[in-house]
């Protein structure tokens, strides 16, 4: 039998779904504001990934959620994070934070600055399904700023078997979430999956996607440069090579996925 050929499609910058009110500004991979088939629109088990700026006193109140794993990570300023079930803590930039909602939690988030005078929150927030329903809620975070430093990817969180004991645990067997602030001029290497999802949160990358032609999904330079807000949907790809360009930092996110919402592929 034929193996799938891979893929790459760039959601570029100006692509992305857009949404903003007085105090939050919405920059989304899938549409995930209104009355959208979250599911449906759906990569791999991706099923949210909002890149958000909160204003200074502002947020979301008391709101409740059940039977996902929410993921955020905090690129600017900080997040106040408070639930029903006792949590309540501060996760400054550099923190991932990884709720799981299960039978049912009521939490609210805010921009920790009080203040308008203050500074605006930059928070990317990610959803995942859980593999089983009804669990017990749990809200757990991890400062990676040191473990950043190195440049090295770092798995942040995941439900996954080979996951290292420094990432934190979601009830997803299938999902893995990389982070990674590559030096300048040294490439980085992310695991092939039968779903991938890159993300730059900021700088500038070359990618190179064992499997593909670079010219496939490149629309902006030579060898597949991604910018800040590029997003790249990958499928049945080998082991992708990322090296930060210029002299501005890079960070990136990269969903390793090895389901779908219709057909697991593999544990």
């Amino acid at each position: 039998m034929t193996p799938p050929a891979p893929t790459a499609r760039l959601i570029p910058s100006s692509s992305r779904h857009f949404w903003a009110n007085e105090w939050l500004t919405s920059r989304q991979s899938f549409p995930g504001t209104g009355n959208f088939d979250l599911f449906g629109n759906a990569h791999g088990v991706l099923a949210m990934h909002n890149d958000d700026v909160v204003a200074p006193g502002e947020g979301l109140d008391a709101h409740r959620h059940r039977n996902m794993e929410i993921v955020t990570w905090v690129v600017d300023g900080a997040v106040a994070h408070r639930d029903s079930h006792g949590t309540a803590e501060t996760l400054a930039a550099g923190t991932v934070g990884a709720m799981t909602a299960g039978r049912g939690v009521t939490h609210s988030e805010r921009n920790a600055n009080t203040t308008h005078r203050g500074a605006s929150v930059r928070v990317v927030q990610m959803w995942v399904p859980p593999h089983t329903d009804d669990l017990e809620p749990a809200h757990r975070s991890a400062d990676l700023t040191d473990a950043l430093a190195t440049g090295d990817p770092v798995v942040a969180v995941s439900g996954r078997s080979d996951a290292p004991e420094t990432a934190l645990p979601i009830r997803n067997r299938y999902a893995a979430l990389h982070i990674a602030r590559p030096h300048p001029g040294r490439p980085v290497e992310l695991p092939g999956a039968p779903f991938g999802h890159l993300y730059v949160v900021r700088g500038a990358v070359t990618v190179e996607v064992a499997g593909t032609d670079a010219a496939s999904f490149d629309t902006s330079a030579p060898g597949g440069a991604l910018s800040q807000g590029d997003a790249l949907r990958l499928t049945d790809a080998g082991p992708v090579t990322v090296t930060a360009e210029g002299i501005d930092a890079a960070e990136i996110l990269y969903w390793e996925m090895h389901a779908s919402f219709d057909v697991p592929r593999s544990v």
